[in-house]
């Protein structure tokens, strides 16, 4: 790629408090919640598009160039997919967070991809309204962010992941162009699936700047409980059984007592140190027979205690689940997470990977707490050491690289929401094969021929940068 140079930047039809080069924001915009300082990438400019007209015009001047553009917006990802690798321009979305059109007779809205997720469900509550597969992150993640990884959270049993829910999108091709794909329609078989196709591509084939949502209504009855069990593979096996007996859970979140412990010292709480499942329920009618019929399961199980509560109770139920990303990071001042693993598998599955993943734990005497979504087989893990003893790090990143192959081995995969970003290209051929990758990259070069878009991320190959 082409470095940046005075003639790109004249070229721009852009306002001066449009762009940066000041050490600040190129900082800000040179990693993410999941990359060292040191893998950090400073951008040679920051660029705060204001519409689609922008954006294209940003593009079109940067493949003139051969410049990288690097989508950026809220900066909560893990696996390093906003870093600007080969510098360039850092394309920050987060001006554009407006809610376009509600049309509630359509279970619809339009909305700009730098919005964030809880801003949406804020507009809408007026009309009775959601949008349901927001992330547990939905608060301070944007839903271009969202699309871009094809994200998920603890909803994600019932309701299925964020791409389900996209009917359409604007987005700009690496020249400048600007396609729409979908359509608002409830289906469609018209052309090939581009709209599909965009949705996790990480900013690599396109720059989404516009998206048609859809919609569910509130439902009329929510109820969490929580249920502690003496083992980790034990809370999984019912987890498993719950949904292939189906059981219309709305959530179903595991922790192991390693993750409870850390929990309760994040946020100086009083859980159970014991493996736990959270559940939710919605429903407009039916909710407790509903519950009772989830707990004829769980009996199977022994567990140590069954609790459900109403709607008031939630918020204190689910903030452990909730802080458990940065608990981890915090309990273990002298050492540190080789990566937020976030594989999953088959709900068949779920219990076998949870045994190896605590069985190379205890081998190999590596803390590794467990934690995630239970209820569609994604299962979040850190595995824990010391950066500064080389050894010891190699043998966590072993561990860690073991996992997600097994995960792989098991039918599942080595993202279930975080996507690929710069640290899993490395498992694109075992999960998809040569030839599927092959294929992966002939999208790319015709799409983005001159690898303008967010070069370094997703696919191995020509481009990488060492990871």
């Amino acid at each position: 790629m082409s470095t940046l140079t005075p003639d790109l930047l004249a070229d721009l039809p852009l306002r001066d408090d449009q762009f940066s080069t000041t050490e600040s924001d190129r900082d800000h915009h040179s990693r993410d919640w999941g990359t060292p300082r040191e893998d950090a990438v400073e951008p040679d400019v920051v660029v705060w598009p204001e519409n689609t007209d922008d954006v294209s015009a940003v593009l079109e001047t940067a493949s003139e160039h051969g410049v990288a553009v690097t989508p950026f917006a809220a900066a909560t990802g893990i696996e390093g997919n906003a870093v600007p690798t080969h510098g360039g321009i850092s394309l920050d979305m987060t001006r554009m967070d407006c809610v376009l059109e509600i049309r509630p007779d359509d279970l619809q809205v339009d909305v700009e991809p730098g919005i964030l997720g809880a801003d949406v469900n804020e507009a809408l509550e007026r009309y009775g309204l959601f949008f349901p597969p927001l992330p547990t992150s939905g608060d301070i993640a944007t839903v271009g962010g969202m699309i871009a990884t094809n994200a998920a959270g603890k909803q994600t049993v019932k309701y299925g992941k964020v791409g389900d829910w996209v009917r359409e999108v604007e987005a700009v091709l690496a020249d400048g162009s600007v396609v729409e794909a979908g359509t608002k329609a409830a289906k469609t078989s018209s052309g090939y699936n581009l709209r599909d196709l965009i949705i996790g591509s990480e900013g690599t084939l396109a720059v989404v700047t516009r998206a048609t949502l859809k919609l569910a209504g509130l439902p009329e009855q929510r109820r969490a409980g929580r249920v502690v069990f003496d083992s980790f593979e034990t809370a999984a096996a019912a987890a498993s059984d719950v949904v292939r007996s189906g059981v219309d859970v709305a959530a179903l979140e595991l922790i192991d007592s390693l993750a409870a412990e850390m929990a309760n010292a994040y946020v100086d709480g009083d859980l159970p140190e014991k493996p736990m499942a959270f559940l939710e329920f919605h429903a407009n009618h039916g909710v407790d027979e509903e519950i009772a019929f989830c707990e004829s399961v769980l009996d199977r199980y022994d567990p140590l205690s069954v609790e459900f509560g109403d709607e008031s109770a939630q918020a204190d139920l689910w903030e452990a689940r909730r802080e458990l990303a940065d608990a981890t990071r915090a309990y273990y001042p002298a050492l540190d997470s080789i990566v937020a693993g976030d594989v999953a598998v088959p709900i068949s599955r779920y219990p076998e990977l949870v045994e190896r993943i605590h069985s190379l734990s205890r081998e190999r005497d590596i803390p590794i707490p467990c934690f995630g979504h239970a209820g569609d087989g994604n299962i979040h893990f850190d595995v824990f050491a010391d950066r500064d003893d080389e050894t010891a790090w190699a043998r966590a990143r072993d561990t860690y690289e073991t996992i997600v192959r097994e995960a792989i081995r098991m039918g599942g995969t080595a993202t279930g929401e975080h996507g690929i970003g710069r640290g899993k290209r490395k498992f694109m051929v075992d999960e998809h094969g040569e030839s599927g990758v092959r294929a992966m990259w002939a999208v790319k070069r015709a799409l983005d021929p001159d690898g303008v878009l967010n070069p370094g991320k997703v696919l191995p190959g020509p481009d990488s940068d060492g990871d």
